[in-house]
């Protein structure tokens, strides 16, 4: 693979994009991959590979499973690739969780440590609002101003706010659920294409989180972190981040704020980044660079497979 030419960013999925079998693959080939999953079940004293391949569906979705599960099956594929490659990234990023995964790819954070804290990361989300209280819903073909006017309408002294940006026809709604379904209604009226729930368990990066930033505090405190290979462009600033000294703040911050995707892929399309790879299961990151830069090429690597054709062997 001649990299000489390009410009590229490495970026990490975020919940969502788990599926029964992720990462098995990469176990069977590559033993840099089946040694992350050796240290993730080491670090969380249980068999989260077995989980991650086996399901039940049902468990893997758990957000305290999911978070762990999707940074290890990410940063296996990454340690895959590293092993092969000698791309040095300019920027790195990840969508909510991926930051975690960005961090571990950039030298930021430990691994172990990370997938400790997700996994507690995803249990506090998961307490912080009592299940069916608060709720998510994606909206399709409505811009993002549109969205906004009509969250602060429906909310109606409750909590509802854009949690994730993602492409400029795509924004992610978060709060009360009667609120959400409010915003539901004045959306489709607005004409917006589609206003889907989504099946979560927590209204995640919104202000019914902030409960979770004290005691989230508590398990980053300790936990150091290291100069990056590259920068990391955070969720929360949507620019580019170097410095050790504000990556606990940062994700402190991410858990009740939006993660403002779009602007950040628009930042790495005028920092000249040509190419960016998702590591980790699916290509839904790929599908929002293609829409919010089309002049992006994109590639995936979650896979023996996938791997082997972005290093152009057979």
């Amino acid at each position: 693979m001649d990299t000489r030419e390009n410009k590229t960013a490495c970026i990490f999925p975020g919940q969502g994009s788990q599926h029964v079998g992720m990462g098995k693959a990469l176990y069977e080939a590559f033993p840099e991959s089946r040694e992350i999953f050796d240290r993730a079940d080491e670090a969380l004293g249980e068999k989260l590979s077995a989980l991650c391949w086996n399901g039940p569906e049902e468990e893997l979705k758990r957000t305290a499973n999911q978070q762990p599960a999707i940074l290890t099956t990410s940063i296996a594929a990454w340690a895959a690739f590293v092993k092969r490659s000698t791309l040095k990234p300019v920027f790195f990023a990840g969508h909510s969780l991926g930051e975690y995964s960005a961090l571990v790819a950039c030298g930021a954070l430990a691994f172990e440590d990370a997938v400790r804290a997700v996994r507690a990361r995803g249990q506090l989300m998961q307490e912080a609002v009592p299940e069916g209280t608060g709720a998510m819903a994606v909206v399709l073909g409505v811009e993002v101003a549109t969205v906004q006017r009509i969250c602060s309408e429906a909310a109606q002294g409750q909590i509802l706010s854009p949690a994730n940006y993602n492409e400029p026809n795509q924004t992610v709604i978060a709060g009360d659920t009667a609120a959400v379904e409010r915003a539901g209604e004045l959306l489709k009226a607005a004409g917006a294409r589609r206003v889907l729930r989504l099946p979560v368990s927590a209204p995640f990066h919104c202000p019914l989180m902030l409960p979770v930033k004290a005691r989230f505090a508590a398990v980053l405190e300790n936990i150091p972190f290291a100069e990056p290979s590259a920068p990391i462009v955070s969720n929360v600033e949507a620019a580019p981040n170097a410095h050790p000294s504000r990556m606990r703040a940062l994700l402190l911050e991410q858990v009740a704020a939006p993660v403002r995707w779009t602007e950040s892929m628009e930042f790495l399309s005028r920092e000249g980044i040509s190419r960016v790879i998702e590591f980790g299961p699916g290509k839904v990151l790929c599908g929002l660079a293609k829409r919010i830069c089309p002049q992006m090429n994109c590639a995936n690597v979650e896979d023996d497979k996938s791997l082997h054709a972005l290093l152009g062997e057979t």
